[in-house]
């Protein structure tokens, strides 16, 4: 799990969960600056997700050498592919490659259990979203009826409004 310098990525623990939340209600406050108020607005830490990633060994932190917290992701198995949950990276942190790290930390992490993709939900053209992992090698596609769990985590979204507020895509990365 290579990070940039003088940060390191290591497994999240229980004692990181505050620091999880703190993290993805900063990083939320970011879609103010593309509109997206909302997204901001409807914040509501899922400590019970961070718990059992954490749990499961499929949740990472990214802090400085230090121990400052800076970022985390939280990855799980869907539909047979692997999931990247959530990524976040506190703003006093971004734009140094710790998103990127920790997608290959996922990346690596779907590898060893011989998934054959890893796939996401994003928001298309919020930068540091859609854009974002598309640098990272990430392709958009519709999922179709073999991909229920994926189909149902889309659904949720527009039941909570996100495709009013920015359109939403699936994206995959194949291994």
């Amino acid at each position: 799990m290579s990070a940039p310098s003088g940060y390191r990525i290591r497994p999240a623990r229980a004692a990181d969960v505050a620091a999880l939340a703190e993290i993805e209600q900063q990083a939320g406050e970011l879609f103010r600056t593309v509109g997206l108020d909302v997204v901001a607005d409807g914040f509501s830490p899922p400590l019970d997700d961070y718990r059992r990633a954490i749990v499961g060994g499929s949740a990472w932190l990214a802090e400085t050498t230090a121990g400052v917290p800076a970022g985390f992701a939280i990855a799980g198995s869907l539909d047979g592919a692997g999931h990247l949950i959530d990524l976040d990276v506190h703003p006093d942190h971004g734009r140094r490659g710790l998103g990127r790290a920790l997608v290959q930390t996922v990346v690596a992490w779907a590898r060893a259990r011989a998934l054959p993709e890893v796939v996401l939900t994003t928001f298309r053209d919020v930068p540091f979203n859609g854009p974002f992992y598309r640098a990272q090698g990430f392709v958009p596609f519709a999922p179709g009826a073999d991909r229920p769990g994926l189909l149902a985590a889309r659904a949720h979204e527009a039941a909570i409004g996100f495709d009013a507020a920015s359109p939403r895509i699936a994206m995959r990365l194949p291994l």
